[in-house]
């Protein structure tokens, strides 16, 4: 949402929306730690579990590498023209676009789809909450502006887990 109203005066670039937007995006992201090692508590032990995880884990701190070198950078520039070049150097340095920007980050979305899958097929989340998932992670693509009708699916198809991991941290 901050990104949305960040851009609403057509000025989105280093700035206080930029940032707070990149904040919030960062703090959702490390909330995913917590959420994808519960889940894994709930799908049955295996090489498949694991590589999931593993693969969703590395996702993720691409995908925080990403926006805290934003974050890092928007500092640094002084406007958007600069802010675009900075991250066109960052971007440049070698392995850094393919693993921080073009696929690292696919690997959260990918893996965070099939835990739940797992998940699901172990009886753990009802059968929808991978599809929803799955539009979920689709729609930011298409579009960013889509960002939060993603995490608003996120929720919903996640909201499930609540109880099961509820309980599993009350036994534990």
């Amino acid at each position: 949402m901050a990104r949305t109203i960040g851009r609403l005066d057509d000025v989105y670039g280093p700035g206080f929306d930029w940032q707070l937007a990149h904040l919030l995006g960062l703090a959702g992201f490390l909330l995913f730690v917590p959420l994808v090692l519960g889940l894994r508590t709930l799908v049955p032990a295996g090489t498949v579990r694991e590589v999931a995880v593993g693969a969703t884990l590395f996702g993720l701190a691409a995908s925080v590498v990403q926006f805290g070198a934003d974050i890092v950078l928007a500092v640094m520039a002084a406007d958007k023209e600069e802010l675009r070049s900075l991250q066109q150097d960052f971007a440049g340095l070698p392995g850094v676009r393919p693993a921080i920007y073009d696929v690292g980050p696919l690997f959260l979305f990918v893996g965070i789809v099939v835990v739940a899958a797992l998940a699901a097929g172990a009886g753990r989340l009802p059968w929808w909450s991978p599809v929803v998932l799955l539009v979920a992670v689709l729609l930011p693509p298409v579009n960013l502006d889509l960002m939060p009708l993603a995490g608003l699916l996120m929720l919903v198809a996640l909201l499930p887990l609540w109880q099961p991991i509820r309980q599993v941290s009350a036994a534990g």
